[in-house]
């Protein structure tokens, strides 16, 4: 713990924290939250998956494993910068919601318990398979796994739409890292680190005045604007599980009601970076566009997407060349501003 989350301990001090060189505090925990059977006892804890935002342990009992999820007030991944610490409670409000769309709760982890004071949730484990990020070192898409895919968010993009869910917080910090700090020459991210030569391709990119406008007024009128389908927020191969039953979706913590071509965007610019936008044509088939769907929208919102993860904070563990990754700056240049 840094000093500055130190001194968050010290002002909380009746707070629980997730820790897992410490079985015994959590196992106290989850018997006064009454998520553990009579008798019941764990057995192990480790670290589950390679997530950015939230501190999250897949915890062993003598009977089974759930995963157990706390959001601090911080980035798990970068501390240096804060995050909104009820997000973890607008991602128990998602999976509340997203019964009403049975089809794509089906694909996702049932939430078993919300300790609103501790910022945690308890969800069923659906088993060590991994994530899809493999797809990014030349894992193929399975024609099945990308229908089934297409399939969630056509289900999740008809839930049914009551009351506010806005997660405001989430998309103010979400907004900025995809839409604006990519984009700023002083974000403190240094490019060159990432991968040498990289920081020359990118310049084009960061002086193309043009296009940092239009990709400002996306996440104006394409993000922060509130829209009519329910969305993941986050649907990108890190967010999607592999299962014996066929793929599921985790993290919903960006979830919101906006403009379903984001989510779709989102995923498909995943494809172009694992170097497999052969596929986008077979998601696309599949997914059920709502009403007043904007396919130029989508494109536009796949080159934001592709440009925020070759030159932002949210990196990848990418097979791609320098020159590829020119080639995928200039792709997303086309798609945002046309030419």
């Amino acid at each position: 713990m840094n000093p500055s989350h130190e001194r968050f301990a010290t002002d909380h001090p009746d707070h629980f924290f997730l820790d897992p060189e410490n079985p015994a505090a959590l196992e106290r925990h989850l018997i006064g939250l009454g998520s553990l059977d009579d008798g019941e006892m764990l057995t192990g804890c480790a670290v589950a998956g390679d997530g950015n935002m939230n501190c999250t342990l897949r915890v062993s009992t003598d009977r089974r494993s759930i995963i157990v999820k706390q959001a601090r007030p911080w980035v798990e991944k970068y501390p240096q910068f804060e995050a909104p610490w009820e997000r973890v409670l607008r991602e128990a409000e998602f999976y509340r919601r997203v019964v009403g769309a049975p089809k794509a709760a089906g694909m996702m982890p049932k939430l078993l318990a919300c300790d609103e004071a501790h910022h945690l949730l308890v969800l069923e484990d659906l088993g060590e398979g991994g994530d899809y990020r493999s797809c990014y070192h030349g894992d193929v898409w399975e024609l099945t796994t990308l229908q089934a895919l297409a399939g969630y968010l056509s289900a999740l993009h008809r839930t049914p739409k009551t009351g506010k869910f806005t997660n405001v917080a989430m998309r103010e910090l979400n907004h900025a890292h995809i839409f604006i700090v990519p984009l700023q020459p002083d974000n403190g991210l240094d490019l060159e680190a990432i991968q040498p030569g990289f920081r020359e391709a990118a310049v084009a990119l960061l002086d193309d005045e043009p296009y940092r406008l239009e990709v400002q007024s996306l996440g104006e009128r394409a993000y922060l604007t509130d829209g009519p389908c329910l969305l993941h927020g986050d649907f990108f191969p890190g967010s999607l599980v592999r299962t014996e039953q066929g793929p599921r979706v985790i993290d919903p913590e960006f979830a919101f009601f906006g403009r379903p071509e984001f989510d779709v965007a989102v995923f498909l610019a995943h494809l172009h970076l694992a170097k497999q936008s052969n596929m986008t044509e077979i998601f696309l088939d599949r997914y059920q566009r709502p009403e007043q769907y904007d396919e130029h929208l989508q494109e536009q919102l796949v080159g934001v997407e592709i440009m925020r993860r070759l030159m932002g904070y949210a990196q990848l563990d990418l097979s791609l060349s320098v020159a590829e990754k020119r080639a995928l700056l200039e792709q997303s240049r086309t798609l945002v501003i046309g030419s």
